[in-house]
């Protein structure tokens, strides 16, 4: 099984991303929004990148307007927002859909029971995590209350990285 790697992505900037350049790293897929209650998770996914980038870990953002038009701006303006407001560096993602009859392939892999038994389900809201192993398995999924220095989701990437 192929896994995440078996998608196609377009960066922020439209240049089209094999996941499979993340095989072999611990990756956090997170849907985000840039006019949310969670959207100071930011700094914290931040904080989160910097701080275990350099031993095999990413971040992964999708923005995404499914929730009450929460995203609304271009790819542009959602990059700009996320640089200057919060240093973002971690790989940004073009706007997709993370529910819903547009749901990009990418989600409907994670979202769905089969494809993802343990942790199927759908999107709830702006800043659900889904941490993917080394090899692509699913390790776990997050609900967008939980923080980037949550604990158990530090330990869990901790755990996957074999610190």
């Amino acid at each position: 099984m192929e896994g995440i790697y078996q998608f196609v992505m377009q960066d922020i900037k439209g240049t089209n991303v094999d996941l499979s350049v993340y095989r072999d790293k611990i990756v956090l897929i997170v849907n985000v929004a840039s006019k949310c209650g969670f959207t100071p998770q930011y700094k914290g996914l931040e904080e989160l990148y910097t701080k275990y980038k350099d031993k095999g870990f990413v971040i992964l953002g999708f923005p995404a307007n499914n929730f009450m038009g929460q995203e609304p701006g271009s790819n542009e303006e959602i990059q700009s927002f996320c640089s200057l407001t919060y240093g973002v560096t971690f790989p940004m993602f073009s706007k997709i859909d993370v529910k819903g009859k547009n749901k990009h392939p990418l989600y409907g892999y994670l979202t769905d029971k089969k494809t993802n038994p343990k942790f199927g389900g759908d999107i709830t809201w702006n800043f659900n995590k889904f941490l993917i192993g080394k090899n692509g398995e699913i390790l776990n999924r997050y609900d967008s209350a939980v923080k980037p220095d949550d604990p158990k989701l530090v330990g869990d990437i901790e755990k996957a990285l074999g610190d």
